[in-house]
């Protein structure tokens, strides 16, 4: 019996109704009794030679139109399973080639170096020639990297190649390999040079190190340029970020005195009216943001702080209006059910995570809030990774 595919699955599988699985099917598709598909009006070309065996991407095959409806049903399926409903808003997409940070591994093969993503559910690095989520500037470097780190990789060892794209060009962070002596200390300068590198650093297992830095590395968030810790958090796309940050400003439109929790190197703290305590546990993101506010005149008191071992009470909330939290994919249990039991307006939620999402909106319903509005973003196109931003109101 031949069935329809009518969703993706989380990790990117097609599904019928009657819950028959098939890898790289897409809505619209016919999967017949002996497994083959049909392809159907969601489907389009893979555009990439390395789809899909590259675990970058997982889902090239889809058009954009079912890809946004993936984002938009993989955040609404995770909050039906804690009974919450609300409205899902239409997907924003980052375009391709937009990807302005990314991990690459890198390994010595035969006589030459393979550079790239690791397979899907494997270790195998998949030697990149061609990409179409990076953003030209990184994916132009991958080819002058195999040169460069050949001589410093270990026998058998992979590195790790952490590309960002700053102010002033690409900040490249290696880690796992070695550079010893003069001349590979000058190669590394020269390249730095004949690249217009923002900065190099080194890893060589003892933290990195800037071996190349023209000028200070800084990273402009809403127009205020911000120090570039190397290996510093920053949102994939330049998009994602605008669609993310005009959410937040959404849901807390109005406030007067904001906490901003988890706040990084100030993505949203320094893009809010009013008065903003940013709070981090990252020491030298915050004092960037501290440093950076300051300049240009912001009102934003820096909270050195871990929000997992020390939240802030509800005695603390009192004096916010509103709160923005973007934590990690763990969610943000602990200061969530602070949260549930204060009294503070309104909450910004910024999630890249929806299930660990719904576990902590089931928590803030619990303690009196609505959830007012879902934005899905696809920063990391045509991957399973979803964003998305929301707003919480006391009821």
């Amino acid at each position: 019996m031949s069935e329809p595919i009518v969703r993706i699955a989380a990790r990117g599988d097609g599904v019928t109704a009657s819950g028959r699985h098939a890898a790289l099917a897409a809505p619209g598709d016919l999967l017949h009794e002996d497994g083959t598909i049909e392809p159907g009006p969601g489907r389009q070309e893979p555009p990439c030679r390395h789809f899909p065996v590259c675990g970058g991407c997982q889902l090239q095959h889809l058009t954009d139109a079912a890809y946004a409806a993936y984002c938009e049903q993989r955040i609404a399926g995770a909050l039906a399973q804690h009974g919450i409903e609300t409205k899902i808003r239409p997907a924003l997409l980052s375009p391709p080639k937009t990807r302005r940070r990314a991990s690459l591994h890198a390994l010595r093969l035969g006589g030459g170096v393979a550079i790239g993503f690791h397979e899907g559910q494997s270790k195998r690095i998949v030697d990149m020639r061609e990409c179409h989520v990076l953003a030209p500037e990184l994916f132009a470097l991958v080819d002058p990297l195999r040169k460069l780190i050949g001589p410093m990789l270990r026998p058998k060892r992979a590195a790790t190649i952490q590309l960002t794209l700053a102010d002033q060009g690409v900040d490249v962070a290696l880690a796992g390999v070695e550079a010893e002596g003069l001349a590979a200390a000058e190669g590394l300068t020269r390249f730095g040079e004949r690249f217009n590198l923002a900065r190099l650093s080194l890893d060589e297992g003892y933290g990195a190190e800037v071996r190349y830095e023209p000028v200070p590395a800084t990273v402009t968030l809403s127009g205020i340029p911000v120090a570039l810790p190397v290996g510093a958090f920053l949102q994939a796309t330049r998009d994602g970020e605008a669609a993310l940050v005009a959410g937040v400003r959404e849901a807390t439109a109005g406030a007067a005195h904001i906490a901003d929790f988890f706040s990084g190197l100030g993505t949203f703290a320094l893009a809010l009216d009013g008065d903003v305590t940013a709070a981090e546990a990252s020491r030298e993101a915050i004092l960037c943001l501290k440093a950076a506010a300051t300049r240009a005149g912001r009102p934003v008191t820096a909270d050195h702080r871990d929000l997992y071992r020390n939240p802030y009470q509800p005695a603390e909330l009192t004096d916010f209006d509103a709160v923005v939290l973007d934590p990690p994919r763990a969610g943000a249990h602990e200061q969530v059910s602070a949260l549930a039991a204060s009294g503070v307006a309104r909450i910004a939620y910024v999630s890249c995570n929806p299930a660990t999402f719904a576990r902590d909106a089931e928590t803030l319903a619990k303690g009196g809030y609505r959830l007012m509005w879902v934005q899905p973003v696809g920063q990391f196109r045509w991957s399973t990774h979803i964003e998305l931003v929301s707003a919480f109101s006391r009821a």
